[in-house]
């Protein structure tokens, strides 16, 4: 048996973890933060097609991943609220960095998974395969609505 790998990446969400964001029953507008490592070079062994002339970083991957994906969020309701660029924590583990993270806003959970399963939009899906080594995805639901009726 093949021990577990101490520094697993994540790139894709698990069925189980599909299954668990459905089950939650969001509702209203939902935002996703995504937490960002990119490759040093972009591999684009999986989608050779989508792969540039010359070698480029991750970081340029992801952009071209950005500019196919904004028609098809805007499109679906969905906009960037905002995108920065990353570093170390100030609270977190020593040494963990992430070198972006982005916030997304859907205006529902279905809106969400129609957007992720477009065809169109996921033509250009490789261009994030080949610019991300490690992501988290973290669904989050506006509460900020019951802080202000609780502060009456």
């Amino acid at each position: 048996m093949t021990p577990p790998d101490p520094n697993p990446c994540y790139l894709e969400p698990t069925q189980a973890s599909g299954r668990a964001f459905v089950m939650r029953q969001m509702a209203g507008s939902v935002l996703m933060l995504n937490l960002l490592r990119f490759r040093e070079v972009a591999d684009y062994a999986a989608t050779p097609e989508l792969a540039p002339a010359s070698p480029i970083s991750g970081e340029a991957a992801f952009q071209r991943y950005i500019e196919h994906t904004l028609p098809y969020l805007h499109e679906s309701g969905g906009r960037i609220e905002f995108l920065g660029k990353g570093g170390e924590f100030l609270i977190g583990p020593p040494g963990e960095h992430w070198d972006m993270a982005m916030l997304i806003r859907q205006h529902s959970v279905h809106a969400f998974l129609a957007f992720a399963s477009h065809a169109p939009y996921l033509a250009g899906l490789g261009h994030r395969t080949a610019a991300v080594i490690d992501s988290r995805l973290l669904p989050l639901s506006d509460v900020t609505s019951q802080l202000a009726g609780a502060a009456r």
